[in-house]
């Protein structure tokens, strides 16, 4: 058996589900991408080479209403699923409900907890040990929707970070996962569990409020915040009197230093050491205000100050 699929995506995920359901003898009737910018898009390019028709739109309402025109557009596809892998923009009713089998989106936390646009962020500030990928039916609520498939297990080790915990661990699973969720739908035998209301939380996005340091805060807890952040917003501190983001955080293997939260206190291979409440952090790279990311190092002497 085989579906007829509406595809939203983006970006080398939305690529790779698109191909592997492909490989698996789908019909794609309409793929939709990110409207054209600085950077090609993959999904977007794999879709123009395979001669998919493609729609590149920025939303698909306006002041809140569906773009009557797109949902109209969309339903001419005769499409019997969406798959939303790696979508952004929010889309109305209309469209997520159209087809018979409704649509399936992909989430990079075990739903029900850490709901919301910034999972795997969240994850780490908040120090969870464990994560994995959800695909569900998408409802009225935010990530609220019955689960077809959950993939756990994985690990959230010292050092990761919201990309790489994504890239390193997730990205592979999650397209395994929606595959499988495809595959499920199609024979019927998708399982379609709701969530437990009773273990679900939720989280509003990571911006300059949440990144910024608070010298204050112990060691660890900063670790947490500064690779939650990573690689957006960046974690933000002040230095000389201008913003500086902080990437490539850890833990240091130091004891902890006597001078004042946020002073400078060694150079390792490129990176700082930078005393914090409890114990010393790792920073390998900074981006001042105005500036591209460069070695911590080349930017901060021993005994200067952050914050």
């Amino acid at each position: 058996m085989s579906l007829k699929i509406a595809f939203f995506g983006q970006a080398p995920f939305g690529r790779e589900v698109l191909v592997r359901l492909l490989e698996a003898g789908h019909e794609i009737v309409g793929v939709y991408a990110p409207p054209e910018g600085g950077r090609p898009d993959p999904l977007a390019e794999e879709a123009e080479k395979r001669g998919l028709p493609l729609f590149r739109y920025k939303a698909m309402r306006r002041k809140g209403q569906p773009i009557a025109s797109r949902v109209a557009e969309h339903a001419a596809l005769g499409a019997d699923l969406n798959v939303l892998a790696f979508v952004t923009m929010i889309l109305p009713g209309e469209i997520v409900d159209a087809p018979r089998h409704g649509s399936l989106c992909f989430h990079p936390s075990l739903l029900p907890r850490f709901r919301g646009g910034n999972a795997l962020a969240w994850q780490i500030i908040e120090g969870e040990a464990e994560s994995g990928v959800t695909v569900f039916r998408p409802d009225a609520g935010v990530d609220t929707g019955p689960i077809v498939v959950q993939k756990g297990g994985i690990a959230i080790e010292a050092h990761h970070t919201a990309a790489s915990l994504y890239f390193e661990k997730l990205y592979d699973l999650g397209v395994a996962a929606m595959c499988e969720a495809v595959d499920l739908v199609d024979r019927g035998e998708a399982p379609f569990e709701p969530q437990d209301e009773a273990l679900a939380t939720f989280q509003g996005l990571v911006d300059d409020a949440v990144a910024a340091v608070d010298w204050s805060r112990p060691a660890v807890l900063l670790d947490r915040q500064m690779r939650g952040c990573d690689p957006a917003p960046g974690a933000h501190t002040s230095w000389q009197g201008e913003e500086l983001r902080l990437y490539d955080v850890t833990l240091a293997a130091a004891d902890p230093s006597a001078e004042p939260a946020g002073t400078i206190v060694a150079h390792d291979r490129g990176a700082v050491h930078v005393a914090a409440p409890g114990g010393v952090l790792r920073v390998g790279r900074v981006r001042p205000q105005g500036g591209g990311k460069q070695a911590a190092a080349e930017l901060l002497e021993i005994g200067a100050r952050l914050g």
